[in-house]
Formats: C-alpha cells, structure tokens, sequence
C-alpha cells in the first residue's frame, strides 16, 4: 500500500517554524493547531491521545523526526499534519536525536491494520537524507507543503 503525502495533507495543516519548548508543550500546540484547522476534533482530547501514545514509547524514529500518531473518535479519515520546528526538541528518540520535524498522523478509531502500514509508509519516506536536507532547508510553511507533496 502506498499512501500519497498529498491525500492527508492539507497546506494549513503544515507549518514552517513552529515554536518547540519541549515534548509535552509541542504535542498540546500540535493538537491545538489540528483543532483549529478540523473543528470537529477536541484539541484537549486530540493531546491526550497523542501523549498516551508516547507514553508507550517515543514516536521519534531518528534522524530529528517523529511521528506522533493516535486514533480519534471525530475522524473522519486518515489525516496528517507536519511541522517544522524552529528549535530542536527532545523527543527522547531512538538515536537520541533531537527532533526538528514532525508529522502527526490521525486515524479515525475504527481503523483497521492499514494506519500501521500507513505509519510505515511515513516513516520510510521520513527516512530519505535527501528529502530530509530539502525539508530543512524550507523557508516557509508554503514551500514545505510543495516540498512534502512532490514526494508522491
């Protein structure tokens, strides 16, 4: 299965220079800015799920990224969202990297075995030195959407 970044993004859910603190203060602004953008989800709600997913182990899979996924009742589909961070992160990552990117994948809670695959799709796509470069090098939330979505 393969899952184009474009069918689960949308250029307001990706943003260029997110203020990152730490992990915990990140993922509540990622779930607030999600909120904003799909008003049918609950932030608060939204943050809780994603930081009991990392509770179960860190989402950060090396090389500065992470991938901090959860299943929401409000979901309509498979949703993403990615940010840039404007400060790295300790995100307690497998290389113990700290993580400048993110990409937060929503499933809707009746999802079946495909969000894993999904998840690794993602992850290998994330795993590119050379789209990572391009990433970085991004000036603005514009330029990293058209970035992501030139992967497909």
């Amino acid at each position: 299965m393969t899952i184009k970044l474009s069918s689960i993004l949308a250029p307001s859910r990706v943003v260029c220079g997110l203020e990152g603190i730490s992990k915990k203060r990140t993922l509540e602004t990622i779930a607030k800015l999600i909120a904003e953008d799909i008003p049918v989800l609950d932030a608060e709600e939204l943050f809780r799920r994603l930081m009991a997913r990392e509770r179960l182990g860190s989402t950060g899979i090396g090389h500065g990224i992470a991938i901090p996924h959860c299943r929401l009742e409000n979901c309509a589909g498979t949703m993403g969202a990615f940010f840039k961070l404007s400060d790295k992160v300790d995100f307690d990552a497998i290389d113990d990297t700290p993580v400048d990117a993110i990409f937060a994948l929503l499933v809707p809670e009746e999802a079946d075995d495909t969000h894993l695959q999904t998840l690794a799709t993602i992850a290998r796509t994330f795993s590119d030195a050379d789209l990572l470069s391009k990433i970085r090098q991004c000036q603005s939330s514009e330029e990293l959407y058209q970035t992501l979505i030139a992967v497909d």
